[in-house]
Parts: structure tokens; sequence; C-alpha cells
């Protein structure tokens, strides 16, 4: 395990003053009403231009992945060399190099060339993670990331069952996160890996209890970390998941998936929604703090909100989707 990073807050005086100015950039709840609200798609990106986004001749889905991918390895960049902590900023980056790990493990087994859904803005580059797998050499890559990967291929080569990769990348992925927030030396960040934890045991308990599927299959996706333990977890059932998680920041969120924890209960978009507002509600305290890593780590977040933010509005809009589904699907803005 690597050493852990004293974190020092006046190291990061500087990028803090520097994050504060960037946040009056960032899409607000007020921006997002006026690109729902535009008379077209194209002028409600031209509200971007005021977050700091190019100007999209063309408003297409592809344009408008390359753009939001660009910012996000501009952001990356900007961030890691100002910072000079990069475990802090590995933790935000580490959910794409998890993604492109189960887009190879399944194009494998469907022998299917899916290289076009590699995403970058990950730790590794996109093209040489799909060469080395190819070359069954990973020497190079962290070693819960290359056995996780070796596990799943193994597992859903003998299995056939994708959902079965799919666990055992997950959890990997939130033990390196886990690993990486201690490395990174911050307290704050680690709480939010812990939230994160609580989220996705939340969210996998819901889902298990609608499709009557409790005790071993719980047992096997929940993940340790979260301040809630998956013991207690899978003890209860799901339509009592509020009395659980009810000291935690997803204590509303936990009540309203119970009322849906039941076989055919009902749409999950309100339930979905308000588990990520219980992250966004635990950064929002970094708000409050002058100076410290915890702008740092409150703005990358937001900006990986920002860009869902953006998705959401503008392929509704070039879906026809009305107004009012759009709202419905939007989290909680940042600022």
């Amino acid at each position: 395990m690597s050493k852990v990073k004293k974190i020092k807050e006046n190291d990061f005086l500087s990028i803090s003053a520097r994050v504060r100015v960037l946040e009056t950039k960032l899409l607000t709840a007020e921006r997002m009403e006026r690109m729902i609200d535009a008379k077209d798609v194209n002028d409600a990106a031209k509200v971007l231009g005021e977050c700091g986004y190019p100007d999209l001749p063309e408003v297409t889905f592809s344009a408008l992945e390359a753009m939001l991918a660009d910012a996000q390895a501009a952001l990356f960049a900007d961030m890691g060399k100002a910072v000079g902590n990069d475990a802090l900023i590995d933790v935000f980056r580490c959910k794409y190099d998890y993604h492109n790990a189960k887009t190879l493990v399944k194009a494998e087994a469907l022998k299917l060339d899916q290289d076009r859904l590699l995403l970058g803005g990950g730790r590794y580059a996109p093209a040489e993670l799909a060469e080395d797998y190819r070359r069954e050499d990973l020497r190079a890559y962290a070693d819960t990331f290359r056995e996780a990967i070796g596990h799943a291929r193994e597992v859903l080569g003998s299995s056939g069952d994708p959902q079965q990769a799919d666990i055992i990348l997950d959890r990997a992925y939130f033990e390196e996160l886990a690993v990486l927030a201690k490395q990174s030396g911050s307290k704050f960040l680690e709480g939010y890996v812990t939230t994160l934890i609580d989220g996705a045991n939340l969210r996998s308990a819901v889902r298990a209890a609608r499709l009557d599927k409790a005790g071993e299959f719980l047992r096997s996706v929940l993940v340790e970390g979260g301040s809630v333990s998956p013991d207690a977890i899978a003890k209860v059932k799901g339509t009592e998941l509020g009395k659980v998680f009810k000291n935690t920041a997803f204590k509303t969120a936990a009540e309203a998936g119970a009322a849906l924890a039941v076989p055919n209960g009902g749409a999950l978009t309100d339930f979905e929604r308000m588990c990520d507002d219980a992250v966004m509600a635990y950064l929002a305290k970094a708000r409050m703090i002058p100076f410290g890593e915890q702008p740092v780590v409150a703005y990358l977040y937001a900006r990986e909100a920002e860009a869902t933010a953006i998705r959401i509005i503008l392929t509704g809009r070039m879906a026809g989707i009305d107004g009012n589904t759009i709202r419905q699907r939007l989290r909680r803005a940042y600022c």
C-alpha cells in the first residue's frame, strides 16, 4: 500500500481560492431552467458558454460526448497539477477504469468489438487498457483492478452471467476507492467514499427486495466500508430499510426506498434522485470551509454532477421530452 499523504491546509490556499472562482461558472439551477425552457436544443446548448464550454456548431450525441470528454480530461489535468495529490484525483478517475473493465470483459464474452464504448478520464488510457487486456498483460495496473478483471473474466466465461462479473468489479471499485481516499490523507474524502458506499448498498437492497432476492444474493452485492454494515442491511426486510439508515444522510431516501421495496413497487426515479441528493448534501458542507482539500473534492464532484445534468437536459431536448419530465430526472445542483 502506498504511503498516506499528510494533508496540510496551507497547501490548498491558492487552489481553494481558484475553486471558489470556478464555482461561479458551474451549471446552476437557474441555468438548468434556461436550458430546459430554451426554444430549441441549439439555444439550450448556448447557455453552456457561461459555464466555460465551447460552442457546439451542431448538437448531436457524439458532439456532446466529445465536448464533455474533453472538458473532463482538462479538469483532471488541471486539478491534478494544482493539487499534487494523485490519490485524491484518482478517487474521481477510478470509476471510468471500471466502466472500461466491464465493457472489455463483456465484449470478450459476446465476441464483439465494443471499443467505441470505452471512456476516457480514468487513470489508464482506454486504448492501452484494451490492448493490454487482449494481450492478457495487466502487470502495470493496480493489483485490485488487475485481479478483479481476471476474476470477472473467469466467472463470466464459466457462468455466462454478466451480473456476476459486474458484482466482482463493483466490489473491487469500492475497495479501491476506500484505499485511495485513505492514501490521500483527507478525512473529508474518506467520508465521501463512505457516503457513496451507503448509497450503493441502499440501492442494492431496494432492488434486491423488488426482485424478491434477499438472503445470499443480497449479501453478495453489498460492500464493506459504509456507515451501515452489510450485515445490518441484510438482516432487515426491504420495507424496513428506513430503520437501519435513519442516522445517515440517506434517511429520507431509505424511507422512500422502503415503500418501493416490494415486487412491482413502482418507479424508482424519485428514490434514485434522493440518493444522489444525499451525496450532494454531504459535499455541500465544503462550501462552509474557506480553504483546504474539501472545496477541491466538492468541486470535482460538482463537475461530475454537472456533466450528468447536461446529458439529461440536452439528450432530453434532442429526444423531444417535455420540460417537466426532464426536471424530474435532474438532481440537486451544487450551487
